[in-house]
């Protein structure tokens, strides 16, 4: 039976995601076979598992961290807003329908809860650790009989739990005692230590403040994780877009290669531009006005769970003459899945399913349709992509509609492997590769496909090439993994948390 080790936050946004990832990496070295899990995830940030389930990212990278394969156990209810009051529900995977708030509640006692608790079941019985991430508060006192993702599931996991705070926004003090006062006895009672996080200069200093929040708070304090520029780990949602990933200064110079990432509202996957963030001699800025085009190279249209609403938003901000000047003056415009849905002539939702937009227009820089279906894709796919040569493209789709090319077009990709299913098409490229449609996310993580994307760019407007110090992503991404474990390890009490794990396992 695994021992169950809980990361809660004074709030959101305040590390759990990395935190746990530093710790299943952690405990994976120490011996242990570990697994982690959070019940219940709100976050348009998604992966797709080898078997096609849809789980949050997060928990993605976590099963990466533990060198294991990610399943649906690991993330029983992802939640993924598509309008003010609704989300839609995928449960074990799998769309279970689209909820407002107030039927989400119902549903959630007894269903719902019901799938969590055998996810847990599934993976304790695999593994020897569980690491398993809160989400928000565990106090928000007026929604606590509703919430599933925090210490009912400390109770149902018989978990230690680890609270962490932010020091970096201030109010470290008020946020950890308030946190623990506003706790039942018997929640209070599981919280084994404190993590202060994101702490900026020299942690000696903070020597006296340690000693009094032990005291105000009667839980020994772990460690003080310092704060960490661009910690490099997938961000769990959109918040992490106020990071330092996402901060990058622009640039100056005739060689910057610029890109701008249109910020619709209902962006999904923003993730899929990291890999961009890290090219030498490359600028890449997320754009929510219309003006933020100007000087672009190429702009890309990410993921939406709206595509509707978001090329209305597009619309009537204005940016859809800012985006075909761009075109008109050489750049490059890519759209990756619902971006995809929006290069194209037009959008029909004829059953709902993302919102209660039943057609619109698209931006006319793809001859494709779209048309919303109930049942949603999601495969790990790979194939060669028809614009250069001889590379391969791997990645993953998550997506309602199908798109139809029109006239004229050639696929984006061949795909030769989609989960169990045979070979087809991908996307759309129309003017001499310059518009590219596709539905698989992660595709900038091929390194060739990449570096050929952007030498093509370079080429068309005479930009001097940069490659020196670019590497691999995905080598990237794992040491960022292992980096910030270091750093979580070097600096908390990791043998007091060994300590829990084998004191419960001696006992039972």
């Amino acid at each position: 039976m695994a021992h169950a080790i809980m990361v809660v936050g004074t709030s959101s946004n305040v590390g759990k995601s990395a935190i746990c990832t530093a710790l299943c990496k952690i405990l994976v070295d120490a011996g242990y076979r570990v697994a982690p899990f959070k019940a219940q995830n709100m976050s348009l940030n998604a992966a797709v598992t080898p078997k096609g389930a849809e789980i949050g990212r997060a928990q993605a990278v976590q099963a990466e961290a533990c060198g294991i394969e990610p399943n649906e156990h690991m993330n029983p209810v992802l939640l993924k807003p598509t309008a003010f009051n609704a989300s839609q529900v995928v449960l074990q995977g799998q769309v279970y329908g689209t909820k407002t708030t107030e039927s989400y509640f119902r549903e959630q006692r007894q269903a719902i809860w019901a799938k969590v608790e055998e996810s847990y079941r599934a993976l304790e019985q695999r593994f020897d650790v569980i690491v398993i991430e809160g989400a928000g508060s565990p106090v928000e006192i007026n929604l606590k009989e509703h919430d599933i993702a925090n210490m009912r599931v400390a109770d149902m996991a018989d978990a230690d739990v680890i609270l962490v705070a932010d020091i970096d926004r201030g109010g470290v003090f008020a946020s950890v005692v308030g946190t623990l006062a506003l706790l039942s006895p018997a929640e209070r009672a599981r919280v084994k230590g404190v993590i202060v996080n994101k702490f900026r200069g020299n942690a000696n200093l903070f020597a006296e403040g340690v000693r009094m929040l032990e005291e105000l708070a009667g839980v020994p304090v772990l460690g003080v994780v310092p704060y960490v520029l661009d910690i490099g780990i997938d961000e769990e949602d959109s918040l992490g877009l106020a990071g330092d990933r996402y901060s990058q200064p622009e640039g100056a110079g005739e060689n910057l290669l610029q890109i701008g990432v249109v910020q619709v509202p209902h962006i999904s996957n923003f993730n899929d531009f990291d890999p961009l963030f890290a090219v030498p001699g490359v600028s890449v800025r997320f754009c929510q006005r219309p003006q933020d085009l100007a000087g672009c190279h190429a702009v890309i249209l990410p993921g939406t769970k709206n595509t509707i609403e978001d090329l209305r938003w597009l619309q009537e901000r204005g940016f859809f003459a800012p985006i075909w000047h761009a075109f008109a003056g050489g750049a490059a415009i890519v759209g990756i899945c619902g971006g995809y849905q929006m290069l194209g002539i037009e959008v029909e939702d004829p059953f709902g399913v993302e919102s209660g937009e039943r057609w619109s227009s698209g931006l006319h820089l793809l001859p494709v349709r779209t048309v919303m279906a109930q049942n949603k894709a999601t495969y790990q796919a790979e194939g060669e992509t028809t614009l250069y040569s001889g590379i391969h493209v791997s990645g993953y789709e998550i997506h309602m509609g199908e798109t139809l090319p029109l006239v004229g077009t050639r696929p984006f990709a061949q795909i030769t492997r989609r989960g169990e299913g045979v070979r087809r098409d991908d996307g759309a490229v129309w003017h001499a590769g310059r518009v590219v449609g596709t539905y698989l996310h992660g595709v900038f993580d091929n390194d060739a496909f990449r570096k050929a994307w952007l030498q093509s760019i370079r080429g068309r407007f005479r930009l001097e090439t940069s490659t020196r110090g670019e590497r691999s992503f995905r080598e990237r991404r794992w040491d960022a993994i292992c980096r910030f474990a270091d750093v979580v390890r070097a600096n908390i009490d990791t043998a007091t948390v060994r300590t829990w794990v084998e004191q419960r396992a001696s006992n039972g």
